[in-house]
């Protein structure tokens, strides 16, 4: 294997040394961080859409509850759009700062903005008032960036695909406890999830003020701010600096749009073909969160040793391919949960691909991919669910709204969203064998 000429630097001048017992403090506070902040994000998935609906009051004499529940969704979707907006503009920016100023500034006050945000959306007298909070929520969020780019200064190349693969099970932790934990305040008030993400998110940060420390020297970082490169599109400047790397992005892109499809419609899909009730949806839910934990902690490490970064990629990617056609397919309840173990493979992605990708930037760059990566995340979070959602509608019109349509047929058109979704990582998959080549570490590093 050759070393690839677009690679950025030698991989022993590639991270920061710091010695064991900070490093695993670090990256401790990394994954405490990362699960803090998708558990308090994940924490408003049940309660804003009734709290959007009651502080709009859509609940007027003589509506029905299609009309109620569709004005519901139209303003949840712009709450979506926009946060996703947000990302998209504010997470390069956030990746270029803290290339120029260090990691661990960025961190903490992205995460006591985000504490403050929750806060604010709790005490939100208006709608209008939410809206901005959910604007400011957007712009704390594109902290995931510099979290990823601190993972890269501490950890050896080699060893980046397993520890992105705990970053990653801290996301399916998180988005496992926190709908769990919002369903259940929101019992008691729509607005005491609130409350509870915003003390999770102070915990949060007295916990990195007192135990992180700087991982990016100031001899390795940009000499400046650059705006042309701290926007969404001059981020994207870098990858095509970098051989591979633009494609790359694309395979990014893809994967994104493909994961996007449950977050969509799939209390709906569920629903609608499996009459399952939201109860049963929570718990199949909770089993492809814990199946994803272990494809994270427990497979990834070994499975990075055995086949490389490119071979747990391209294994993600088959895998989820299959996956999604069995989910698409599934004619019963029963059926599509036996597709969960091996669409959780898809699990394998984040971690090979970001792995790959490191690899072929300088240390002062890591903050700007990681800002790229998280803008073409924004792009998924505004496109993704408008596509998955009107073609499942399209479904509902095509089968007649017969609930649990069945047949081959009906596999089809009931299927169709998640089907696009797999037509999205198969392509995905031919762009990752064609391009994301791997890079030759020049000496494995002890750290």
């Amino acid at each position: 294997m050759e070393q690839d000429p677009g690679a950025g630097g030698s991989d022993e001048a590639q991270h920061t040394t710091l010695s064991q017992p900070r490093r695993r403090a670090a990256l401790g506070f990394i994954f405490a961080t990362s699960l803090m902040d998708v558990t308090a994000m994940g924490i408003m998935i049940p309660v804003l859409p009734n709290l959007v609906r009651e502080m709009i009051g859509l609940d007027h004499p003589g509506d029905t509850v299609a009309q109620v529940y569709a004005m519901t969704t139209v303003w949840t979707g712009v709450f979506a759009s926009c946060w996703g907006l947000a990302q998209f503009f504010c997470s390069p920016i956030q990746g270029m700062l803290s290339d120029r100023f260090g990691r661990r500034a960025v961190l903490l006050i992205s995460i006591f903005g985000l504490s403050i945000d929750y806060l604010f959306m709790a005490l939100a007298p208006t709608v209008g008032w939410l809206f901005v909070g959910r604007m400011i929520n957007g712009v704390s969020s594109a902290s995931f960036s510099t979290a990823g780019a601190y993972i890269t200064d501490i950890t050896a190349p080699e060893k980046r695909a397993k520890a992105f693969g705990l970053m990653g099970a801290a996301f399916g932790a998180g988005f496992v406890i926190g709908p769990a934990i919002g369903g259940a305040l929101g019992h008691i008030s729509l607005r005491l999830p609130f409350y509870f993400a915003a003390s999770i998110g102070i915990v949060n940060w007295l916990y990195g003020y007192f135990i992180l420390p700087e991982s990016l020297p100031p001899e390795k970082r940009e000499p400046r701010f650059n705006w042309a490169k701290a926007n969404p599109f001059g981020s994207f400047k870098l990858l095509s600096k970098h051989p591979d790397l633009l494609g790359m992005g694309g395979v990014l892109l893809l994967f994104q749009m493909a994961q996007f499809v449950f977050p969509s419609i799939f209390i709906l899909l569920v629903g609608y073909r499996y009459h399952w009730t939201p109860r049963d949806a929570g718990f199949l839910l909770m089993a492809v969160g814990i199946a994803n934990i272990v494809v994270q902690v427990v497979l990834t490490g070994p499975a990075v040793k055995r086949f490389g970064e490119r071979g747990i990629l391209i294994i993600g990617l088959g895998a989820g391919v299959i996956g999604m056609v069995l989910y698409a397919l599934a004619p019963t309840g029963g059926l599509f949960l036996m597709a969960v173990p091996v669409a959780s493979l898809f699990g394998f992605v984040g971690s090979g691909l970001q792995g790959l990708m490191t690899r072929r930037v300088e240390p002062w760059e890591q903050g700007q991919l990681q800002g790229a990566n998280s803008a073409i995340m924004g792009i998924t979070a505004i496109t993704a669910p408008q596509v998955f959602s009107h073609i499942f509608a399209w479904s509902i019109v095509a089968s007649g709204g017969a609930l649990g349509w069945s047949g081959l047929k009906g596999a089809f058109i009931w299927g169709a969203p998640v089907l696009l979704a797999a037509v999205f990582t198969l392509a995905a998959l031919i762009l990752a064998v064609r391009l994301a080549k791997p890079v030759a570490p020049q000496e494995p590093s002890p750290t």
